[in-house]
């Protein structure tokens, strides 16, 4: 455990500026890292087998993350609330942070294999039967409460199309309480071309739309697909076009009170619930 007292010492470089998204996005992929905040997603991302690359703790915080920092073969610097707040850009209220290693994404085809795709998971073979596709999900927070969605209601992996925003995110990794860690997911290359490879591997795609043409929910579930594929779209248009021609089925959530539809994370749940085994 090291004490910092200097906002501009470099050995805090990882955690500066973190209110600014734009800085992140192009930082935090590029440098290989991403940031837990807070004591249960910091603990959750060790256990999912992310590497530390350091710790940044407010005094208070040392001795309720003592057995983490025992454990980390990393640096831990303790500094004074002021100090992280001026270090990161906001008031650090969970007062623990952590700098993680990213690892290299999975290929589609291992994420659909359920070969092992987390970086704690041995090379085995588990089975794929729910599939969740995003496309161009922007919102942080919405992709986060989508991955805990997905996560609470057992589908098996993600896939992101190559605009949606980065479920690593620090914003994103705190609404999903640490649950990107523990569900499989890639970025697909090129969308939506990239879609004839659930087919390749027997699945069925249901495209949620407000069509009139679509089946509802229910409908689907009814069907009982051994493997399917549920895709979403972007908060406010939905699904493009093109990836609406590339499903096999068009379904839509019915509904009252004179409401068209619903946020896309709150979509997202109906639709894992209504489609579990």
């Amino acid at each position: 455990m090291i004490t910092v007292e200097d906002p501009d010492d470099p050995r805090l470089h990882d955690y500066t500026g973190l209110t600014d998204v734009e800085l992140r996005r192009r930082r935090e992929p590029a440098e290989g890292l991403f940031i837990a905040e807070g004591e249960k997603v910091i603990r959750r991302a060790g256990e999912a087998g992310y590497a530390m690359r350091s710790m940044l703790l407010t005094p208070k915080w040392a001795d309720v993350m003592r057995d983490v920092i025992d454990r980390a073969e990393a640096p831990v610097y303790v500094v004074e609330p002021a100090l992280a707040e001026k270090v990161t850009g906001y008031h650090v209220h969970r007062g623990a942070l952590a700098s993680m290693q990213r690892t290299p994404l999975p290929t589609a085809a291992d994420v659909l294999r359920g070969v092992g795709t987390m970086p704690s998971s041995a090379p085995r073979e588990a089975a794929v039967r729910r599939v969740a596709v995003f496309e161009d999900l922007v919102d942080h927070a919405n992709l986060g409460a989508a991955f805990r969605n997905a996560a609470a209601l057992g589908v098996d992996a993600v896939l992101l199309t190559p605009r949606c925003a980065d479920p690593l995110y620090r914003r994103a990794v705190k609404v999903s309480m640490g649950a990107v860690f523990h569900v499989p997911w890639t970025r697909l290359t090129s969308w939506p071309q990239d879609a004839g490879i659930f087919r390749e591997h027997g699945f069925v795609t249901a495209a949620l739309c407000l069509d009139e043409k679509s089946i509802t929910l229910e409908e689907l579930a009814a069907r009982r697909h051994e493997k399917l594929v549920l895709m979403l779209g972007t908060e406010g248009d939905g699904l493009s076009a093109d990836a609406l021609r590339s499903a096999d089925e068009w379904v839509r959530i019915p509904m009252s009170g004179g409401v068209d539809s619903l946020n896309v994370a709150a979509a997202s749940a109906v639709a894992f619930y209504a489609t579990r085994p």
